[in-house]
């Protein structure tokens, strides 16, 4: 669980809540609302695991709207935790910021002060809690930027893997795959979709699936991939229930939960392409050269092969995914 810095100042007495609605923007699943009346707490998220968590834990998950006080949970990209600050300010008088060092929240905190001057904080567990009232600052050049265009005509904005472009092992993979594909196709972790156009670029594919558990990328893969054979699904890939089998699937997955790798991410998607492929599918994946996958793809796939990668990243194709009732027992 996070660290309960929220709990500490409330029940210090230094923060006092104010009657009313509170919206917390952005807070990860495993994170202490301990302190937040839950009947009047509304989270408002873009990432489909957090929201799963939440919601499965009886909180409100739901559209910001203007409340009494605004709660911020810094998240890594800076321009990304300015925009949820400016956001707040917005919908609430009160505006309470809480983030790791990190992950950037003590230069938050002092950009604020040249604005504020001196802000009450709370500093533990390597992290800072503080808060402000937003009728005595403006923050409106904080604002979210409009999606940028990067490399290729793409468009990308911050909160997105990858956002100033595409990243080494999406562009390996993209450059390995055959010039023709299986007709029914997905994309697991799907981001912006840059892999995803080069999947419609090539031969005998007549349907994608771009399957994406951050809103703000699918919202950009949106406008990068506009094929009438794409269908965009917001959701946790490695839960994801397709309405039918994929003959191929291509994925680049993500190795991180926080800052810390995390194989165990990789291994659940390599597990979710094995589920969601007829029995002769295809996988396409490219993972960071020093994760161990190579024993998970064995296990879910009968023939997987090495295809390329550089010093950082490597390609693996696997084919005909085994189901459990294929496993032996041992």
């Amino acid at each position: 669980m996070a660290d309960p810095r929220l709990t500490t100042a409330i029940e210090s007495g230094a923060l006092v809540l104010p009657e009313g609605e509170i919206v917390a923007l952005r807070p990860a699943a495993g994170t202490d609302l301990s302190a937040l009346p839950k009947d009047r707490t509304r989270i408002a998220h873009g990432f489909r695991p957090d929201i799963d968590a939440w919601e499965a834990q009886g909180w409100t998950v739901a559209e910001p709207v203007p409340a009494a006080a605004a709660v911020v949970f810094v998240p890594r990209a800076k321009p990304l935790a300015r925009a949820m600050i400016a956001q707040a300010a917005r919908l609430a008088p009160m505006v309470i910021v809480d983030g790791q060092k990190t992950d950037g929240v003590d230069s938050l905190w002092r950009e604020m002060r040249t604005r504020v001057g001196d802000l009450p904080c709370i500093t533990r567990a390597h992290g800072r809690l503080f808060w402000f009232d937003s009728s005595n600052v403006d923050v409106t050049d904080w604002e979210a930027p409009a999606p940028a265009e990067v490399e290729s005509g793409f468009v990308t904005q911050w909160g997105a893997f990858s956002a100033d472009g595409p990243d080494r092992g999406s562009q390996l993979l993209a450059q390995a795959l055959p010039q023709k594909l299986p007709a029914r196709m997905a994309d697991l972790g799907a981001g912006w979709g840059y892999l995803s156009r080069h999947v419609l670029e090539r031969d005998g594919v007549k349907s994608l699936d771009l399957i994406e558990a951050e809103q703000l990328a699918l919202d950009c893969a949106r406008r990068n991939v506009t094929d009438p054979r794409a269908s965009f699904h917001w959701a946790d890939a490695t839960h994801f229930r397709p309405d039918h089998l994929y003959d191929g699937v291509v994925s680049n997955p993500p190795f991180h939960t926080g800052r810390a790798a995390d194989p165990a991410l990789g291994r659940a998607f390599i597990a979710a392409a094995a589920r969601m492929l007829a029995p002769s599918g295809q996988l396409w994946m490219v993972a960071n050269r020093h994760l161990p996958y190579e024993a998970s793809l064995r296990e879910s796939f009968r023939s997987v092969e090495e295809i390329g990668g550089d010093g950082a990243f490597k390609l693996f194709h696997a084919i005909r995914p085994t189901k459990p009732t294929d496993k032996k027992p041992r």
